[in-house]
């Protein structure tokens, strides 16, 4: 799974990107509130991982994780 931080511009917030490994979307959310979206795609549990990840890489950066 590949992850992807998006730094919003103006009023659009930062978002998260989440794909598989065909690059195709899986999530798409706000870095605040990542929980319906990893709930809905069966990754609730990962949450805390998949989060600090996020957390500790800049925007703009793809970042292959395995979960």
């Amino acid at each position: 799974m590949y992850v992807i931080k998006v730094k919003g511009v103006a009023k659009i917030p930062d978002y998260v990107q989440l794909r598989d490994e065909a690059f195709t979307l899986l999530a798409y959310f706000r870095v605040d509130r990542p929980d319906k979206s990893l709930e809905k795609i069966g990754l609730a549990d990962k949450a805390a991982y998949i989060m600090q990840v996020v957390q500790d890489m800049p925007f703009g950066q793809i970042k292959k994780i395995d979960v």
